[in-house]
């Protein structure tokens, strides 16, 4: 897993992946971060799971930390920087993300964070939600897998909206991840997702 804070749906997936148990596709192997102090790395090492900084200029480093540790699949959990072309070549189709919004709205280099949901507010949409998708070369344009909406109520604030779409997102992300990592979920030669019908759950809205 790629991070650059504290980790939340880090610890969401690893939570996921606990609950599975020896039905679990994957084991957590490792956290990467472009910031030597994130907390994502603390719960990696309180987890003892490998714990790596990698320079964001040089991607064939990256690319040899996760070689050495036989990664699979990558998951970016709140991970603010551009993945490396190379990386993504090296993996294209093996790595997902998060955005707190429903792409391909509220998106795009910038949007992050507080960004997102203060943008929603200010458009005055009544719906918001998390979406993973698989990641290219661009901010938040890669191929959607899933969405799940969550309701923007009148007396929202940015933090009380985002507050709500993480709870939807540490539902929903550590399921794609798993399926992800079972195979059952695949980026094909057609730039489309296939197999995202092959892992359900509960499409209502995670949070009222």
């Amino acid at each position: 897993m790629f991070a650059s804070g504290g980790g939340s749906n880090l610890q969401a997936i690893c939570d996921h992946l606990d609950a599975l148990g020896a039905a679990a596709p994957a084991d957590l192997v490792l956290v990467v971060s472009d910031r030597k102090d994130a907390v994502a790395l603390e719960r990696a090492r309180k987890r003892r799971v490998a714990a790596e900084w990698a320079p964001r200029d040089d991607p064939q480093a990256v690319i040899e930390v996760l070689e050495t540790h036989e990664v699979g699949c990558i998951a970016l959990a709140g991970y603010l920087r551009l993945v490396p072309a190379r990386v993504i070549a090296a993996f294209r189709g093996r790595i997902v993300n998060v955005h707190p919004a429903l792409l391909p709205a509220f998106g795009g280099p910038g949007m992050y964070g507080a960004r997102v949901h203060e943008a929603v507010l200010r458009a005055g949409a009544r719906i918001t939600g998390p979406t993973v998708h698989f990641v290219n070369e661009r901010y938040d344009e890669g191929a959607i897998i899933a969405q799940w909406p969550v309701p923007v109520r009148e007396e929202d604030t940015p933090a009380s909206l985002a507050r709500r779409v993480l709870a939807a997102e540490h539902r929903l992300y550590p399921r794609c991840v798993a399926a992800l990592c079972a195979g059952a979920l695949t980026l094909g030669d057609d730039g489309r997702v296939h197999g995202a019908d092959a892992f359900a759950f509960d499409t209502a809205p995670a949070v009222a």
